[in-house]
C-alpha cells in the first residue's frame, strides 16, 4: 500500500485501505482481538499511519500544483474523486475519537486538509519571492513588492485557466486560493511593516496597499476577472498596524519637508545671491521661483499622500504649513544676513522679487489648497517690514554723502554732477516698478517723499550768508537738480505729484532779490504746503 501511495496511485491505495480498516472493524466487533489487544492496536495503527500517509500525499500535490510548469489535470481530477470516496465511506456522524479510543471509521477530513495545503502553498509561495537587503539595493522594496505582484499575479492567472477546471464548483476553489494569498500577502506585509523603515519605503509600502494590491494592476486586473473577487477580502493590514505605518510616515515626512525648504534656500544663496544672478522679468515684474518651489513641494506631497488616504493628505498638508511657516523666517533672517554684509547690486531686484514671490505664495494657498493663511500673513507681514527697513537703510547710506553737499562750496562750484543724487536714488527706486502693487506704488512714494524731504532739510539749515550771485547760482542748481529728481521719480511710477514744486519754491525764495516777490514765493509755498508753517 505505501508503494502506491508513494506512485501516487492513491485510488487504488485508499480502497486497499479501507478494506484493511473494515477488516481490522469486523475483527473487532467479533472480539477476536479480546485476548490479544496489542495486536489490534498494532493494526489501527497501520490504518492511521496509511491514511496519514494518504494525507501527506494529499499536502504534497496540492502545494506542488503552482510548482509545476503544467497542471497534472489527471492527478487533481483523482484527488477530487479520492476526497469524495473518503467522505462517503466515512460519514461525519458528529462523533469523533475520544482520547485513548481508536481512530478507525472517522473521518479523515481530507477536504480540510485540502484547504489548508492551499493555504500553506500560498504560504510558501510569498515567502520565496526574491527580498534583496537594503545593503544591496537601496529600493528594494519596491522591487519586492514588484516581484510579488508578478508571481501571485501568475499563479492566479494559473489557477483561473488550468486549476479550476479540475474541482467540482462545490470546492470554489478560486476563492479559496485568493482568500489564501490573501491572508499570506496580510501576514508577510505585517512582518515588513514592523521593519525600521524608512520615508520613501514607508510611501512605497502604503501606496502599495490603498492603490497597487486591488486595483487593475493586481488583482482587479481584467485577465483575473470574474473568478478573483476582491470585495469580500479581509484588510490587509490590522487598523493598529496601518495608523502606525502613516503615523511613521509623517514622522519622517517632517524632516523631509524641512530638507526640502532648506534646499530652495541654499539654492537661492549659492545659485542667486553669491552670484549676483538678475532675477527674471515676467509681466514687468521681478520674479522669484520661491513661491512656484513652495508649492509644488507641497502640492506633489499632499497629492501622493491623499491618493492613500485623504485624511494622510491632510496631515500632510498641516505639517507642509507648519514647516513654511519655520522656513520663512528662517528664510528671512539668511537673507536680511547677507543683505547687510554686503552692498550687493542684487540686492534690490530679490527685495522686490521676493515681494511679490510672498503675494504669489498666500493667493495659491488659498486658491489651490484651500487653506487660512492668517498665520503665514503676520510672518510675511514681519518679513516684509524687515526686508523695506534695509532697502530704505541702504538708500539712505547712498543718498546721505550727496545730500549733505548741498550748499557746500564744492556743490556751488558745480563740481558734483546734477544728476548725481538722482542717480544714487535710481539704484534704489527704479526697482520698484516691477514690484507687485499696491506696495511698489507704495514704497516708491515714500521713496519720493524722503528725498525731497531731506533735500528741503539740507537747504533751510542754518548757514554762513551768501551773495546775491551766490543765490542765484544755488536757485538754479536746486531746480536743475530738482527737475531730474522729479521727472526720473515720475518717470519710473511715482504719483506724488504734490510733491513736484516743492524744492522749485524754495529754489525761488533763494534766487530772488525783491522782498515783494519773495513774499509772493513764500505764500505759494504756504498754498501748496499750508503745515509748513
Amino acid at each position: 500500500i505505501n508503494e502506491l501511495i508513494q506512485k501516487r496511485q492513491l485510488l487504488e491505495a485508499f480502497a486497499s485501505i479501507k478494506y484493511l480498516e473494515d477488516e481490522t472493524i469486523a475483527e473487532r466487533d467479533a472480539e477476536k482481538y479480546k485476548d490479544n489487544p496489542q495486536e489490534f492496536v498494532r493494526k489501527s495503527k497501520d490504518v492511521d499511519l496509511l491514511y496519514n500517509s494518504i494525507t501527506n500525499m494529499i499536502q504534497s500535490i496540492v502545494v506542488g500544483t503552482l510548482e509545476q510548469p503544467t497542471v497534472e489535470d489527471t492527478m487533481l481530477n483523482s484527488l477530487v474523486t479520492l476526497i469524495a470516496h473518503e467522505e462517503a465511506a466515512h460519514p461525519n456522524t458528529g462523533n469523533t475519537a475520544g482520547p485513548g479510543s481508536d481512530l478507525l471509521g472517522t473521518p479523515r477530513k481530507w477536504r480540510e486538509e485540502w484547504r489548508e495545503a492551499i493555504n500553506e502553498s500560498a504560504r510558501k509561495r510569498v515567502q520565496r519571492v526574491p527580498m534583496a537587503s537594503k545593503k544591496e539595493e537601496s529600493f528594494w522594496l519596491d522591487l519586492h513588492l514588484g516581484f510579488l505582484q508578478k508571481q501571485l499575479s501568475e499563479d492566479l492567472l494559473k489557477i483561473k485557466l488550468s486549476v479550476k477546471k479540475c474541482y467540482p464548483e462545490e470546492y470554489q476553489v478560486c476563492d479559496m486560493y485568493v482568500e489564501a494569498f490573501h491572508n499570506a500577502v496580510a501576514s508577510h506585509l505585517q512582518e515588513l511593516s514592523q521593519r525600521p523603515l524608512e520615508f520613501n519605503e514607508l510611501y512605497t509600502l502604503l501606496d502599495w496597499v490603498a492603490n497597487i494590491y486591488r486595483s487593475e494592476l493586481f488583482l482587479g486586473h481584467p485577465d483575473l476577472k470574474p473568478e478573483v473577487k476582491t470585495e469580500n477580502l479581509s484588510l490587509l493590514l490590522t487598523p493598529a498596524d496601518w495608523d502606525k505605518l502613516k503615523n511613521d510616515y509623517i514622522t519622517l515626512a517632517k524632516g523631509k519637508i524641512k530638507s526640502y525648504f532648506g534646499n530652495i534656500l541654499r539654492l537661492e544663496v549659492t545659485e542667486k545671491w553669491e552670484k549676483e544672478v538678475h532675477p527674471e522679468v515676467k509681466e514687468n515684474l521681478y520674479h522669484s521661483s520661491l513661491s512656484f518651489d513652495i508649492q509644488t513641494i507641497i502640492g506633489e506631497h499632499m497629492k501622493i499622500s491623499g491618493a492613500i488616504s485623504r485624511s494622510l493628505g491632510t496631515k500632510m498638508l498641516e505639517l507642509c504649513l507648519a514647516e513654511l511657516h519655520e522656513f520663512v523666517p528662517r528664510f528671512g533672517e539668511e537673507f536680511v544676513a547677507w543683505s547687510t554684509a554686503q552692498d550687493s547690486p542684487v540686492f534690490a531686484p530679490y527685495f522686490t522679487a521676493y515681494i511679490n514671490s510672498f503675494h504669489d505664495l498666500v493667493s495659491g494657498l488659498e486658491r489651490v489648497f484651500k487653506v487660512n493663511t492668517e498665520e503665514l500673513q503676520k510672518i510675511l507681514a514681519t518679513l516684509t517690514r524687515n526686508f523695506t527697513n534695509i532697502f530704505l537703510n541702504k538708500l539712505r547710506t547712498k543718498a546721505q554723502p550727496l545730500l549733505k553737499k548741498i550748499l557746500t562750496k564744492d556743490w556751488i562750484l558745480v563740481t558734483e554732477r546734477p544728476d548725481s543724487l538722482a542717480s544714487a536714488v535710481s539704484q534704489f527706486s527704479e526697482h520698484l516698478q516691477h514690484m507687485r502693487e499696491p506696495m511698489g506704488q507704495e514704497l516708491l512714494r515714500d521713496v519720493h517723499k524722503y528725498v525731497v524731504r531731506e533735500y528741503i532739510m539740507q537747504v533751510i539749515k542754518p548757514r554762513r550768508k551768501m551773495n546775491g550771485e551766490t543765490r542765484q547760482q544755488v536757485s538754479e542748481k536746486m531746480n536743475q537738480e530738482a527737475r531730474i529728481l522729479n521727472n526720473m521719480l515720475i518717470s519710473q511710477g511715482s504719483d506724488s505729484d504734490w510733491l513736484l514744486p516743492a524744492i522749485h519754491h524754495i529754489a525761488n525764495i533763494i534766487g530772488e532779490k525783491k522782498k515783494d516777490k519773495i513774499k509772493e514765493y513764500v505764500k505759494e509755498l504756504c498754498q501748496d504746503y499750508p503745515d509748513i508753517r
